[in-house]
């Protein structure tokens, strides 16, 4: 099992090195500066908290996490290890002081118990193979009544078979779920972490065709119900989807 989840991470570390040194597609899947100034708007962060932006890739809100931020600490964490020494580069090219990052398994935290009075995670949480064990290191590097903020789309209301997760599989770029309000709450409460707020938003992104071969069966399979409720439209060559996405805060009792 354990080797399993090694190779899988191994493909995804692979992909995302891909993705992040050929950045403009994949911004164009995931950058939202709207969404990220709710975001920033949203959290609540007083001087000298530790903040750790869990699967920061690029550093999208840790960097400005810790621009808006002077007085706090940001940590980003990620898999993705030749980013993160591009991004260290950029934080001490810009004079970034309160901003460190740190590579890590894709298991286990390299960080104490009690160690963040914050977690942030944004579009990452759906690529965690083992997401129990993961909100498990989350609830333990965080101290008593620190917050967690998931950013993460959810599958849409009618699509029970989950037909949203398998058209992203096909990609083989470390998709696993994405998970709905309901079961966030579950498995976060499992590991002393309740809900306290949250808001919806939406994301638009494009697919490339020839990274997900075989989607037209599979659309037909599901029906147009589902295909349809996530607003799909086609061009030549890429492939347009619009998902819910949760943005859901948690307290560790």
């Amino acid at each position: 099992m354990i080797e399993n989840i090694k190779a899988g991470i191994d493909i995804t570390r692979r992909s995302f090195e891909d993705r992040f040194a050929s950045s403009a597609f994949y911004n164009r899947q995931t950058q939202d500066e709207e969404h990220l100034k709710k975001i920033l708007s949203f959290i609540e962060i007083k001087a000298g908290m530790k903040i750790l932006d869990l699967g920061t890739g690029s550093g999208y809100l840790a960097f400005p996490l810790a621009e808006s931020n002077p007085g706090s600490e940001i940590t980003g964490l990620d898999i993705v290890r030749n980013t993160l020494e591009a991004n260290r580069k950029r934080a001490a090219s810009e004079g970034i002081a309160n901003l460190s990052f740190t590579d890590y398994d894709g298991i286990d935290f390299p960080f104490e118990d009690c160690s963040f009075d914050m977690v942030v995670t944004r579009y990452a949480l759906h690529h965690f193979p083992d997401i129990d064990h993961s909100v498990g290191e989350i609830s333990r590097i965080l101290k008593s009544g620190g917050s967690l903020f998931i950013s993460d789309p959810y599958p849409d209301e009618c699509d029970k078979d989950r037909f949203i997760d398998e058209l992203l599989r096909i990609k083989q770029d470390g998709h696993i779920k994405f998970y709905s309000k309901e079961e966030w709450v579950s498995i976060c409460g499992r590991h002393g972490l309740n809900i306290s707020d949250g808001f919806d938003s939406k994301i638009r992104f494009p697919q490339k065709k020839d990274t997900v071969p075989g989607y037209e069966e599979l659309m037909n399979r599901h029906g147009r119900t589902v295909t349809g409720s996530y607003h799909m439209e086609e061009t030549d060559t890429e492939i347009y989807i619009t998902q819910g996405v949760n943005n859901l805060l948690f307290v560790k009792k």
